[in-house]
């Protein structure tokens, strides 16, 4: 799969900041009456990685098909400082968003994941409603899990796990900490946005991805997760063949569910 990182004649881009944070907004080329924002945070083990990477991401296509608008945060990564720089960076992203769109999603891979699934948390608490959560393979355990121990997977494995963690955290990498860190810390998942992910059978980020949804469900929120049999991580976006063909075309079905749900829910609410 050619790796893609400009956006195409479809979607028009503007380049802001909000604060310090630069940000890409991706809009349709042509006007969309859809009013829902959807944050999508790229991935990159919290350590690599740009707000660029969105166009070869889930969102780019939910943009053309959808009419939504994608807002990606260049967030600062770990090596340049440490949690919680890259969670406060993508919150005030979604502050921005909030600010312009009726209604807003939050989404995005391994680390963006993790991310997402952090800044929902973060919203929950401080009383802001996101509407759905899209945490795909998400990275949301500083600590080794059942698959992300003695794992030898394609693109991402324990060792570069552990390093990606080292950076974020720092001296509390193997530590517990709190939930906007590393979300698999999370007691109460009450409140949180209804929730799609997808990972591979194979990854690192399998049981913690697993988890993830099982106490989502067990707190009552509507959760599902997709599984593929696969140890490549992010394959989604980097293999153009028939199982990544079935992941992305799950995902859009999700994302239109999600979509309903949050116009049905806007028209009861009114």
């Amino acid at each position: 799969m050619k790796i893609k990182l400009t956006p195409d004649k479809d979607i028009r881009v503007e380049k802001i900041r909000t604060g310090n944070v630069p940000v890409l907004v991706l809009r349709p080329a042509k006007r969309s009456s859809v009013k829902v924002g959807l944050l999508w945070i790229h991935g990159g083990g919290y350590i690599t990685g740009m707000k660029e990477m969105v166009y070869m991401s889930r969102a780019a296509d939910l943009v053309k098909k959808y009419g939504v608008t994608v807002y990606s945060p260049g967030y600062r990564l770990a090596w340049q400082k440490p949690y919680p720089a890259a969670v406060e960076d993508c919150y005030k992203v979604l502050e921005y968003a909030l600010g312009r769109e009726e209604t807003l999603m939050v989404g995005g891979e391994s680390a963006g994941g993790g991310l997402a699934a952090a800044v929902c948390m973060m919203a929950k608490d401080r009383g802001i409603r996101v509407a759905y959560q899209f945490p795909l393979y998400p990275m949301i355990s500083n600590v080794d899990t059942e698959s992300s121990k003695d794992n030898h997977g394609r693109v991402w494995n324990t060792r570069r796990n552990h390093i990606g963690w080292r950076f974020y955290l720092r001296r509390h990498a193997r530590e517990k900490v709190s939930p906007y860190a590393a979300p698999a810390w999370q007691t109460d998942y009450s409140g949180l946005p209804p929730c799609y992910t997808f990972v591979g059978d194979g990854e690192p980020f399998y049981a913690e991805t697993l988890q993830y949804v099982k106490m989502l469900k067990s707190a009552g929120v509507e959760a599902e997760a997709d599984i593929y049999h696969t140890d490549m991580h992010a394959f989604d976006m980097l293999k153009d063949d028939d199982l990544s063909r079935e992941a992305i075309g799950r995902f859009e079905r999700h994302f239109e569910h999600a979509l309903k749900h949050v116009v049905n829910s806007r028209v009861i609410d009114q």
